[in-house]
């Protein structure tokens, strides 16, 4: 029997009622800790939290590297100071130690503490950090205060048809889909940027969205491979992506979320599938299992 594959999910904000506190994310945490392996046994072990202070060193983020989890999965929800230095130091020594992890954030800037955090940080391109020159247009125009990157990829609790980068990554593989591939995943209003940085040469994006507003495409999902330096990594271009609100919007959102939203995942069984799929696959992937 094996032992349970020790995920922390993490905000990088403190409990919040009106906000994206990790509560928020509780349909991800029991589909997590629900699956199991082929013996029976639980799959994954789920912690999840809100940091525990702004200003000060987070103490399980600053001493990561130290702790017996096997991965992080970091929803960037702050407004730019959601990581004290130690913080990311404790992370970037847990990945160096082999652990896995999965970083995300949203639109314009929300989530840019995480943006130096190392060559995965790199791959996250906010409005005004790790920016691109010249700054594009915006892309979902619906909301004009919300600057690029702001891709739209439909309405909160919509689906997206999502494409494989090839070669196939592990990752993208359901072969309960028509196409041996994951086809959906949850659709928000305004996705953010993530590019794979030159700087690492383990990293390639492995799967593209296409946006409902210009037709532009758009990387949803960059991987990095686990190396003799480092543990895998993804870089997602939004947490929206493993938001309650987004698998169904009936469980509610921060009052200043305003765009009507749309029921359609949470009534599509396949669609729900090949999200789950997804995450499954991400939570495989970075343990070395898939």
């Amino acid at each position: 029997m094996n032992k349970p594959i020790a995920i922390l999910l993490q905000t990088t904000i403190e409990p919040t009622e009106n906000d994206w506190h990790i509560g928020r994310f509780s349909m991800l945490r029991d589909y997590l800790g629900s699956l199991q392996a082929v013996d029976g046994s639980q799959l994954f072990s789920i912690t999840a939290r809100d940091r525990h202070e702004v200003g000060a060193p987070d103490p399980v983020l600053s001493t990561l590297d130290r702790s017996t989890y096997d991965e992080l999965w970091l929803f960037a929800v702050d407004a730019g100071d959601g990581l004290h230095e130690d913080d990311r130091a404790g992370i970037l020594r847990f990945r160096a130690r082999g652990g896995g992890l999965m970083m995300t954030r949203d639109h314009m800037d929300l989530g840019c503490s995480i943006c130096s955090m190392g060559s995965v940080g790199a791959a996250h391109v906010f409005h005004t950090h790790n920016a691109a020159s010249p700054v594009p247009p915006p892309d979902d125009r619906g909301t004009p205060y919300i600057h690029w990157p702001n891709f739209h990829s439909g309405a909160n609790g919509d689906v997206q048809r999502v494409e494989p980068v090839l070669p196939l990554h592990p990752v993208m593989r359901d072969t309960g889909s028509a196409s041996g591939t994951v086809m959906y995943l949850p659709a928000h209003p305004h996705e953010g940027a993530v590019v794979a940085p030159e700087s690492d040469p383990l990293a390639r994006v492995i799967a593209t969205g296409t946006s409902l507003a210009s037709g532009q495409r758009f990387n949803i999902a960059v991987a990095f491979e686990r190396s003799r330096i480092n543990g895998p990594a993804i870089a997602e271009s939004t947490f929206h992506h493993f938001a309650d609100y987004n698998w169904d919007p009936h469980s509610g959102s921060p009052d200043f979320v305003t765009e009507a939203p749309v029921y359609n995942l949470a009534n599509t069984p396949r669609a729900m599938a090949s999200v789950h799929r997804y995450v499954r696959n991400v939570a495989l992937w970075l343990a070395g299992r898939l």
